[in-house]
C-alpha cells in the first residue's frame, strides 16, 4: 500500500491533541490519536496494527484520515449505525379485545384455602 500523505496545520494538531486528551467519547479520542501518529510519520498500517489500544483494519484507519481531510473533526464523529434488531418484547402482541384467545386467568380465594375445607 502507498503511504498516506497527511500533514496537519498547527491549529489542526492542537485541535486533535485536545480531542485526544479531553473528549468524553472514546471513539473520537482513538481516532484523534491515530491521526496524530500518522502526522508524526508512523504509517497507517503500523498505527492500525499496533498503535492503538486494539488492532484495527488498515482500511478503517485510512477512512478516518480521508474523513478528517474532507470534513474536519465532524468527519471523525461516529455515526449512528441504525437499529440492529428488535426488542424481545416487540414481537409479542396483546390480543385485540373480543379476540378468540383464551380468557385471562382469574384467581379466587378458593385456591388459597387448605384442601378439604372448601
Amino acid at each position: 500500500m502507498s503511504r498516506i500523505l497527511f500533514d496537519l496545520t498547527p491549529d489542526q494538531r492542537q485541535e486533535l491533541l485536545t480531542v485526544r486528551d479531553q473528549d468524553p467519547r472514546p471513539s473520537l479520542r482513538e481516532r484523534a490519536a491515530a491521526l496524530l501518529k500518522i502526522d508524526a510519520g508512523v504509517s497507517a498500517n503500523q498505527v492500525a496494527a499496533t498503535g492503538l489500544l486494539k488492532p484495527r483494519p488498515q482500511r478503517t484507519v485510512s477512512t478516518w484520515v480521508t474523513r478528517y481531510q474532507e470534513d474536519g473533526l465532524p468527519g471523525l464523529v461516529a455515526k449512528p449505525r441504525g437499529h440492529r434488531g428488535f426488542s424481545p418484547c416487540a414481537g409479542r402482541r396483546r390480543p385485540a379485545s373480543g379476540s378468540d384467545g383464551p380468557p385471562p386467568l382469574r384467581r379466587t380465594a378458593q385456591h388459597l384455602a387448605p384442601a378439604g375445607l372448601g
